[in-house]
């Protein structure tokens, strides 16, 4: 194992010439700039294309005679070929190259998102359904190419601060969320449906050409990992389970919160954007403290991760709320759930990707772009997977027992996934403790130089 370095820069290399030790750490290279400005702007705006619809899209899909089961399954479809698709790029990653596969991600991405703003031009009915799954299946298939390969490529630069660098740019991906939503209902009630998709779909394909020259390539390695032998990993399963549950709730608001705002609260569609601003602003705001905390105390990780999740599930229960509470419904107790949810859902996504890293490389998974790859895609598709099911099931019980109810059911799904990860936990805890060997000293030891992913001194 390496030993820790002197804190000044007074060692020397083989030459002779002294070595600056900690100016990696402390300053950012020239590669490591142009990575976060590729990744933010991947970020910024997949986001805003995907948040834009959810102020009035359901509404404009009702007025072509489709239900809201359709609806979101229209909203659903997306996460569903994003997850398999993850996990196609994923797996090949390093045979078609991650700048290309991110660059190709945001250019057809960006067309898919001018061409849904045509789709008002379609016939009702089966035509205008037909056409709004054909494109948000490109689309979902070109932001899993980009995606993926934005998690790789971040996380093979910054090896040592994956969580605090993830986190960090969780920023863009809140502020893509805060924008899209009032951005697209303003848009939309001064210039009608097309404008939002045309503006933003160009805004898009505006950022290829300067991903194109600032993007670094890295050279690939090859792996004979797979999916399966890391998502078999118990931990690596659990943790799936947890990025569905949390993924799944985002989605269920996509095709239900709007509507069941209009109807509650008779806001304009300008204003339900706003109330989207909850979530997305307080996410956004509280995902690079714990990235921070995650790279800093890597013990600290399970327990952001079960305690997110237990009060993720309070917030649901809070939103519409739920019958049983007795609780009347008000504008400002929605609000403030979607703002606490959006604080516990920071505190529970942004650990995983690096405690699901950590896991993999101490069961024998190789360090580099492969592995990379395999994680990255793993995390998509789980994401997109959760993606799915939220808003199609989510429209389905909206329609069936209302928004009350179907709230409180996404609440208890998340309940439970974060009550079963904190049972691992203990029981990981305590087998430890049992089976503890002679060397645990020097096992932890060599644990913790893997999995803290901050390097010594900073």
């Amino acid at each position: 194992m390496d030993q820790p370095l002197p804190p000044e820069s007074s060692l020397t290399s083989d030459d002779g010439q002294p070595e600056v030790i900690r100016e990696e750490s402390r300053h950012l290279s020239k590669e490591q700039l142009s990575t976060l400005i590729s990744a933010a702007s991947i970020n910024l705006g997949s986001m805003m294309c995907y948040s834009i619809l959810g102020p009035f899209f359901p509404n404009e899909a009702e007025k072509k005679d489709v239900s809201n089961t359709v609806i979101g399954m229209i909203f659903g479809c997306y996460a569903l070929f994003n997850l398999m698709s993850s996990l196609l790029f994923g797996k090949y990653l390093v045979h078609i190259g991650s700048k290309f596969m991110f660059v190709a991600g945001m250019f057809v991405s960006g067309g898919a998102t001018i061409l849904f703003g045509m789709l008002d031009q379609a016939p009702d009915g089966p035509v205008f359904i037909t056409m709004c799954f054909l494109v948000r299946v490109v689309d979902a298939i070109s932001f899993a190419a980009a995606i993926t390969a934005s998690s790789s490529i971040l996380a093979k630069a910054f090896p040592n601060n994956v969580a605090t660098v993830m986190g960090s740019l969780e920023i863009f991906s809140g502020l893509g969320l805060v924008l899209g939503p009032p951005l697209g209902g303003f848009l939309y009630q001064k210039f009608g449906y097309e404008v939002p998709f045309i503006f933003l779909g160009c805004l898009v394909l505006l950022m290829v050409p300067l991903n194109m020259c600032i993007l670094p390539n890295f050279d690939p390695t090859p792996s004979e990992n797979s999916f399966w032998k890391l998502i078999t990993l118990p931990k690596v399963g659990l943790m799936s389970f947890v990025i569905i549950s949390l993924s799944g709730g985002f989605g269920f608001l996509d095709p239900t919160l709007s509507l069941f705002v209009l109807s509650k609260f008779n806001l304009s569609a300008g204003y339900v954007g706003l109330v989207f601003l909850g979530l997305a602003l307080s996410y956004a705001i509280s995902s690079p403290l714990f990235g921070l905390l995650s790279d800093k105390i890597p013990s600290l990780r399970k327990w952001l991760l079960v305690f997110g999740n237990i009060i993720t599930a309070v917030c649901y229960m809070l939103l519409g709320p739920v019958p049983i509470l007795h609780i009347e419904s008000q504008l400002w107790l929605l609000v403030l759930a979607l703002v606490v949810n959006g604080i516990s859902a920071a505190m529970s996504i942004i650990p995983t990707f690096p405690e699901v890293l950590s896991c993999a490389y101490e069961n024998g998974f190789e360090e580099g772009l492969s592995t990379l790859g395999l994680v990255s895609g793993l995390f998509g598709a789980m994401w997109s997977l959760g993606a799915f099911i939220g808003p199609t099931l989510g429209g389905f019980l909206y329609e069936k027992i209302g928004f009350e109810w179907a709230a409180a059911i996404q609440g208890l799904w998340t309940l439970i996934t974060g009550l079963a990860m904190g049972l691992f936990y203990i029981l990981e805890h305590c087998q430890g403790k049992r089976c503890e060997p002679k060397n645990t000293f020097s096992r932890e030891e060599e644990r913790e130089e893997r999995t803290s992913l901050l390097p010594h001194g900073v």
